[in-house]
């Protein structure tokens, strides 16, 4: 049997791939894509996002375009199944629509009567108003354990040290506080970085498996921490 062959979408821009993605999940379209689901696509979602980190961390802008686009295309894929869905439909006008309102009420010095506020002081409100909207009740809540350890870990003190109540810092190592003031800039800490995988490696240890952990028990210490 002959496919009868599609015509290439006439809009350019997001227009056009919204309407390239409706023809390659409908009917006569293109059987893999049509077949994929949210759960079936998230590793390529991922692997998108950090390749467009590589494109900017490598300052290659050739490379930044085509990441973009990549992760674009996600996003423009994701809505397209969610629009199909019997239950709960919505797609990407409706994904749109929510990050509008949620930056213009995030945005509060901008949209309304919030002045003079600073870079930090923007960035504890926005943490704030997320708080508040998502009813959380730990500095933890909203920092995914999927993380890599090394994102999770920062993620983690930022809100600590962002909140307003005193909370547990993580315990100095006595091997840290020796070497700490060797460690000034960001060539010396990836270089110390580096030789400590190695390390751990050599001694057989999985530094990420480590760290993961370390991170699990810092996190209970936030939790108890927070209730006194």
């Amino acid at each position: 049997m002959t496919q009868v062959k599609k015509a290439i979408p006439q809009k350019t821009g997001v227009e056009g791939l919204i309407e390239l993605m409706d023809i390659l999940r409908s009917p006569g379209g293109c059987p893999w894509d049509s077949e994929q689901t949210h759960e079936s696509l998230i590793e390529y979602l991922i692997e998108e996002a950090f390749e467009f980190a590589e494109a900017v961390e490598t300052r290659d802008r050739i490379g930044l375009r085509e990441e973009l686009g990549d992760v674009l295309l996600q996003v423009v894929y994701h809505s397209r199944i969610a629009q199909e869905d019997k239950k709960d439909p919505f797609n990407i006008d409706d994904v749109a629509n929510v990050i509008i309102a949620k930056l213009i009420k995030r945005h509060p010095h901008v949209f309304g009567d919030k002045v003079g506020a600073s870079a930090s002081e923007i960035e504890q409100n926005w943490e704030k108003i997320k708080k508040e909207e998502k009813n959380r009740t730990s500095v933890t809540d909203g920092v995914p354990i999927a993380l890599p350890a090394l994102m999770q870990a920062d993620k983690l003190l930022s809100r600590v040290n962002s909140s307003e109540k005193k909370l547990n810092q993580p315990q100095k190592s006595a091997i840290l506080a020796k070497i700490e003031s060797e460690l000034n800039n960001e060539a010396e800490v990836g270089q110390f970085l580096l030789d400590f995988v190695a390390t751990c490696k050599a001694k057989g240890i999985d530094s990420e498996a480590a760290l993961r952990k370390a991170i699990r028990n810092y996190r209970e210490e936030i939790k108890t921490s927070e209730l006194n």
